[in-house]
């Protein structure tokens, strides 16, 4: 299986790899810019190319939104909803023809068939939770999927469709499942995580106070909504110290008519705000958040705006991008900034989250930490997530306390204590 994109992609990998062929080829793709599209095909051209005789499926938020293309390739296509289901892959859809995510039928589609046939589903209602494979260090926990919001730049509505939440029990179990295979941090993932549970009334915070019922050592939430962080998950973000320090936000822009434009919920100040509040209640809190450059209309004025956000918010893990139209979006339609400008704008962006993080690391020098070491026994991460590697191996999986010792680019040299290297 070939896997792209985010944390829930990784989680929902398990259940391909249990549903799939042994001898198919999947490619979980993804759809958040045009590089991830092109990825994606590349990837099935690959597979086709090299494995002639095989089923090459394709699946993701990639094939929801070109499934004809994919199709037209000669690759089979599964919807995100269905990319778990056993039946998905069975030759037997070849036969049947497709039914769509949008409850098209066979005559709808007659011109997207191709030599292997669309094997895509009718989404469900309701959501299984998904999780990652016992070889990963950390367990990969997706608990939501799909976005109820209208954010102009995003696919992800038309790809995954409205927010759904799996229950707080099947949460519960799938986690139990991962601290029986040893694994001792639990990354919570989803697309709109900080959404859980608005279908069902429940909340996130309460998940997570759910979770903390169990034996789980390190409890990590992927990016969240800063405008749906209420009170009840600021006290856990900031207070509970099985919950790490570490709180990636989902920013996209520090100008208010940009925001305004991308429809988001909150505003520059709201941000600053928000991170100034965290980092006065945890002060060893690391903030990390989603930035977009060249959104359409932003000027050098609105740019510089959300360039210097990265110092007002003390953003150490920026996940930067060039914004790329995605056909179907509200912004795709707006006056374009273009995609050269916005490039030039992502890497400013990227250099300045350089400086800012080097500067972070470098502070951290002499001081301790409890390590989580990941599959090559080498490298890991420390409780705010820093990047860390080991001067001498460790078992995959465990948790070690170190020292840090200097910075190696974007890494923490780790040096295991003599105790714990004895033990």
């Amino acid at each position: 299986m070939v896997n792209f994109g985010c944390r829930l992609n990784i989680a929902e990998g398990e259940a391909i790899r249990a549903a799939a062929p042994r001898d198919a080829v999947v490619v979980n793709s993804c759809a958040v810019t045009d590089e991830a599209v092109r990825q994606a095909r590349q990837a099935v051209r690959r597979a086709l190319r090299e494995r002639p005789g095989a089923d090459v499926f394709v699946t993701g938020c990639a094939a929801e939104l070109e499934g004809e293309r994919f199709a037209a390739m000669g690759a089979r296509v599964v919807a995100n909803d269905a990319k778990g289901l056993v039946e998905s892959y069975r030759a037997e859809e070849e036969k049947n023809g497709p039914s769509t995510s949008s409850g098209q039928t066979d005559s709808d589609n007659a011109t997207s068939h191709s030599p292997l046939a669309l094997s895509l589903s009718k989404p469900r209602s309701s959501f299984s939770p998904a999780l990652s494979g016992p070889d990963y260090a950390r367990a990969f926990l997706g608990v939501q999927t799909g976005c109820s919001h209208s954010c102009t730049f995003c696919a992800t509505v038309l790809a995954r469709g409205q927010a759904r939440s799996a229950t707080i029990e099947t949460v519960l179990a799938a986690a139990r499942t991962a601290l029986t295979r040893g694994q001792r941090e639990i990354v919570l993932t989803g697309v709109d995580l900080a959404s859980y549970g608005d279908d069902s009334g429940a909340s996130l915070a309460a998940l997570v106070e759910a979770l903390l019922t169990l034996p789980v050592e390190r409890l990590r939430l992927s990016s969240l909504d800063p405008a749906r962080i209420d009170e009840a998950l600021f006290a856990l973000l900031t207070e509970e110290p099985r919950v790490m320090p570490h709180v990636h936000l989902s920013l996209q822009a520090g100008d208010d008519m940009v925001l305004t434009r991308m429809k988001r919920r909150h505003r520059r100040a709201d941000a600053v705000r928000l991170t100034e509040r965290l980092k006065a209640a945890r002060g060893d809190i690391a903030i990390g958040a989603d930035l977009i450059a060249g959104f359409p209309t932003e000027d050098e004025a609105m740019f510089a705006n959300t360039l210097a956000l990265i110092d007002e918010c003390d953003i150490v893990f920026g996940h930067i991008f060039p914004y790329s139209p995605r056909a179907g979006t509200a912004a795709a339609r707006m006056p374009q900034v273009g995609r050269a400008a916005a490039r030039s704008r992502a890497a400013l962006l990227r250099e300045a989250n350089a400086r800012r993080r080097h500067a972070w690391l470098d502070r951290q020098a002499g001081t301790a930490a409890q390590m989580l070491v990941e599959r090559d026994g080498l490298t890991g991460h420390a409780q705010n997530f820093a990047a860390l590697a080991l001067t001498a191996p460790a078992a995959p999986g465990t948790i070690v306390p170190v020292r840090l010792t200097a910075r190696d680019g974007d890494r923490m040299i780790a040096a295991r204590t003599e105790k714990d290297i004895a033990a």
